[in-house]
């Protein structure tokens, strides 16, 4: 199994960061991936929509952070396909007449030039661009790395882990099955939750950050409470990868303010990361306390999970309305 601090952001590399199932009843299982590939086929890996994900953000990440990544350690195709008809080709170019070592030559001076377009496109002063711009041409020569949480992962394998698949998807889909098949999941109960970075995240000192803010309520032993802050923590830290920085500066506190600030605009993508044990009742029913909650085909599901309450649907303004739409 691969662990979290020796994951490779400079190559396809998958890391299992959570992994939970349901125990009792009904086992569903609920994995979260640290993944990096090819910034070339994030569109490919975007049509999943079981997926959950969280990804670093060109129009976030600072320009010269940006260049620095390609000049150091760019994106090179782990193979040069030969032209063909259709999606997919299965002759390769070979070193026997040198032409591997002549497209990889050409590709990285495609890289340079690029590299000096977008600095001379950026500017200085008050003519600078910003960012989100000048960062776009550089994205072919990217790697780049989003969290990815789901509970239906087999349809992905089986269309991405797959010869037919485009090659640098294939072999990131392959790693993730790999790491997939490897890990044994965290056994839930009623009540249990999955929280990436849960592991990583040190309970005394949320305990301490909930006794500073809450001394009330935590002269009677909240545990729930410190278990909310350790989600919130958890939400921040999932929301920072657009940054490229998703544990943050190990500031706690901070974490917490940052998931305070991004409920009232409405970011709730890296709330569908944490996840509770969806209770029985609910599950086989749709019922809770006799009122209905959730429609015969969507029984055991919440988003786009099933056997789990995702945490963004724990929110009722999570689906926002607006009032420009017509309604007809």
């Amino acid at each position: 199994m691969n662990k979290l601090e020796d994951h490779n952001y400079s190559g396809i590399h998958a890391t299992i960061i959570a992994d939970s199932q349901r125990g009792g009843w009904r086992a569903n299982r609920i994995t979260t991936f640290l993944v990096t590939f090819p910034r070339i086929v994030l569109a490919e890996f975007n049509t999943h929509r079981a997926l959950s994900r969280n990804s670093a953000s060109s129009r976030a990440i600072p320009f010269e952070k940006m260049v620095k990544k390609v000049e150091d350690k760019p994106f090179i195709p782990i193979k040069w396909q030969k032209d063909h008809k259709g999606m997919q080709g299965t002759e390769y170019l070979n070193n026997k007449t040198g032409s591997v070592d002549e497209v990889k030559e050409l590709w990285l001076e495609m890289r340079d030039t690029v590299v000096d377009k977008a600095i001379q496109l950026r500017g200085d002063g008050d003519e600078m661009l910003t960012k989100q711009l000048c960062n776009r041409p550089l994205e072919t020569f990217l790697w780049h790395t989003a969290i990815v949480t789901a509970t239906e992962w087999e349809n992905f394998f089986a269309l991405r882990a797959h010869p037919a698949a485009e090659i640098h998807i294939a072999d990131l889909a392959e790693k993730m099955l790999e790491q997939y098949n490897l890990s044994d999941p965290n056994k839930l109960e009623a009540g249990g939750w999955h929280i990436p970075f849960g592991d990583n995240i040190d309970e005394g000192r949320v305990y301490d950050l909930a006794r500073e803010k809450y001394p009330n309520v935590l002269e009677h032993g909240d545990e729930d409470l410190v278990q909310q802050i350790k989600i919130k923590i958890a939400t921040a830290r999932c929301a920072r990868l657009s940054y490229f920085n998703f544990e943050g500066t190990d500031d706690y506190e901070k974490d917490v303010k940052l998931h305070d600030g991004l409920i009232k605009p409405g970011h709730w993508s890296p709330f569908e990361h944490c996840a509770q044990y969806m209770p029985e009742q609910l599950y086989k029913t749709g019922l809770v306390d006799g009122l209905l909650v959730l429609p015969e085909h969507l029984k055991g599901w919440s988003g786009n999970f099933k056997g789990f309450i995702q945490y963004r649907k724990m929110f009722q303004s999570e689906n926002r309305a607006d009032e420009r739409v017509v309604k007809k």
